[in-house]
């Protein structure tokens, strides 16, 4: 699955892993994070990350 980088902080979403502190579960992927999820480290939302090359 495709990872995504916070454009801001450089913080990774990698669907493996989820991001369990934030309620997502491994093996989400980016496309299926509710939309009001936040970046765990600096707090954007999900339209300030892009995919990763």
């Amino acid at each position: 699955m495709q990872k995504y980088v916070c454009d801001i902080c450089g913080y990774v979403y990698d669907p493996e892993v989820g991001d369990p502190d934030g309620g997502i579960n491994p093996g989400t992927a980016f496309e299926d994070i509710p939309e009001d999820w936040v970046c765990p480290l600096c707090g954007v939302g999900k339209e300030d990350f892009s995919p990763e090359d």
